[in-house]
């Protein structure tokens, strides 16, 4: 009743038609700012309550005692019930004024934000159901084997404009080859993308690429003890190496060599340039070491015969019909 008949003085004392024209009125307030201020709040809740209904005479019509009454050590002199809700009114009037000050320096430092009501209001960038579209479909033909390390690389690409690790379909595993057998066809092919245009790439590089398509390091090291003694190589002598890894004969290399290097359709004629064909099998048959020198010439000899034929192109058919034991 007392806070009732309070709340209404202070109204009318001060001229406030209704509560939520006071300023500062604790509507919408952010909790951090609330919190700071509740302990002020109290105290000045406190101090009204003493002053309204501490046990000591007030003058009033009915009461015509003028009495002083104690608080603490502090004597306080007679007071008049209308001085007792002003007073309270004050500190209520007080407490408005400071919350609001310090509401408003809270809404400066911490914003309030945003309320969502509904999808609408999210806003999702048109670019990104596409990129999020062909990165799935990149991450299902690659199949990495790290797919956090591999998403990485992915995005790193993508961000800088280079070829990306993916992959052109999905590979079906060879019926020789391991679940993790490491390099094949398709992965190799990938790093010709990323890596030919160079012509010349560092061995640091060639590695970095490498694990980004979660190979074995291992195999890599065993590829460069082949012929790779300084801090840069010719890519495309990585690339024989490689198919050698992959083939089971000289031929066998050359064939997905042909396969990779090729711009004929999957399944095509897999036609390379002349020149092509014979620096890789040259220098393959030179790491192999056990087929004489007469014998590459004569062999070549024949392939550019054919390819002499094909505008200069050599296709599989030429040399697969070839006795492979010889090579």
């Amino acid at each position: 009743m007392v806070v009732s008949v309070r709340r209404k003085m202070s109204y009318l004392k001060v001229g406030v038609k209704s509560r939520s024209s006071l300023p500062g009125a604790m509507v919408g307030v952010q909790a951090p700012a609330f919190r700071l201020v509740l302990p002020l709040r109290l105290r000045f809740v406190e101090t009204s309550h003493r002053l309204s209904a501490y046990p000591y005479d007030i003058m009033s019509s009915s009461s015509p005692n003028k009495k002083g009454g104690s608080f603490g050590s502090n004597t306080f002199p007679a007071m008049h019930a209308d001085s007792v809700l002003f007073s309270s009114c004050i500190c209520d009037l007080l407490f408005c004024y400071f919350f609001q000050a310090l509401v408003t320096e809270f809404e400066k430092i911490m914003p309030l934000p945003e309320t969502m009501f509904c999808a609408e209001q999210i806003k999702i960038p048109p670019e990104l159901p596409d990129i999020l579209k062909q990165f799935t479909k990149a991450a299902i033909r690659t199949q990495p084997h790290d797919l956090l390390q591999w998403s990485a690389a992915y995005f790193t690409a993508l961000s800088k404009g280079e070829a990306l690790p993916v992959k052109e379909r999905v590979e079906m595993p060879l019926a020789k080859q391991k679940e993790d057998a490491g390099l094949t066809p398709g992965l190799l092919k990938v790093l010709h993308k990323q890596l030919s245009p160079k012509g010349m790439v560092s061995v640091e590089e060639l590695k970095e690429k490498w694990k980004n398509l979660c190979l074995p390091e291992e195999q890599l090291e065993a590829i460069l003890q082949l012929d790779v003694h300084d801090e840069e190589v010719e890519w495309m002598k990585i690339l024989a190496l490689g198919c050698s890894v992959l083939g089971e004969s000289l031929l066998s290399s050359m064939k997905h060599a042909c396969e990779i290097l090729t711009e004929d359709p999957e399944g095509g004629a897999a036609r390379v340039p002349f020149e092509t064909f014979s620096y890789l099998y040259s220098y393959l048959a030179s790491i192999d070491g056990e087929i004489p020198d007469e014998k590459i010439q004569e062999f070549l000899s024949g392939i550019k015969e054919q390819a002499d034929q094909q505008d200069g192109m050599v296709q599989l058919r030429n040399f697969l019909s070839q006795p492979s034991t010889l090579f």
